[in-house]
Parts: structure tokens; C-alpha cells; sequence
């Protein structure tokens, strides 16, 4: 399976639509997935929204629990990589990356120097 690169510069802004949830290999068995280093694997949807565009989710798997990512968090993705799968007469593109880290809020002087104060 070929992985291909994906700028994230290019997505805009990035927000978690549902927090980190471990990933399920086999679903009888509730069993968890787990990279080659014994990582577990968590899924978490992130919400993409170019200029002028639709909002859409995109599951992305990411190695060990991000730590900090909640809800409604804008969110920055590291070495994102999509890859396109098939099986049977189903097929999609499926999204992993390095990591996921949150976006630290604005400080308040920040904000103030905006035209936030009075």
C-alpha cells in the first residue's frame, strides 16, 4: 500500500470533531491495535475546512495517546500520509500521521492587542 503525503498548510484550520479513542483491530474480540513498537493506535476525527469550502471529517490514526486534544480544539497534524485501500467491493482512502498535538489558545494580551480591549 503506497502512502502519499498530505500538506497540511494547505487543509486550513484543523479542529477535533471527537477526542482520542483507541483503535479497534478485531471487533469480536474488542481487541485493540497496536503499531510495531507496541504503541497502541488511537483514531481521532478531525474536522477540514478550506476557504470557500464545505466542512469535512477525516478519521486520522495516530501511534500513542495525544495528549490535549479534545473536542472542538483547533488542532495541528504532523506528516499526515492518506492511502488509498480496497477490499472486495469496498473501497476508500484512509488517513495516518506521526502525531497530533493541540494549538495552544491566544494569550489574552494577544487578543487584546487585536482591538479585543477597550
Amino acid at each position: 500500500m503506497q502512502s502519499i503525503p498530505v500538506d497540511t498548510t494547505r487543509l486550513g484550520v484543523l479542529r477535533c470533531a471527537v477526542g482520542p479513542e483507541p483503535k479497534i483491530a478485531d471487533f469480536e474480540s474488542k481487541e485493540v491495535k497496536k503499531d510495531r513498537e507496541g504503541n497502541t493506535v488511537y483514531t481521532i476525527a478531525v474536522t477540514v475546512r478550506q476557504d470557500g469550502r464545505r466542512v469535512s471529517v477525516i478519521e486520522i490514526a495516530v501511534p500513542g495517546e495525544p495528549k490535549g486534544v479534545v473536542e472542538g480544539s483547533e488542532v495541528r497534524v504532523t506528516g499526515l500520509e492518506a492511502f488509498a485501500w480496497a477490499m472486495g467491493d469496498r473501497h476508500g482512502i484512509s488517513f495516518r500521521a506521526a502525531a497530533i498535538t493541540p494549538v495552544p489558545a491566544p494569550t489574552s494580551s494577544a487578543t487584546a492587542s487585536k482591538g479585543g480591549g477597550a
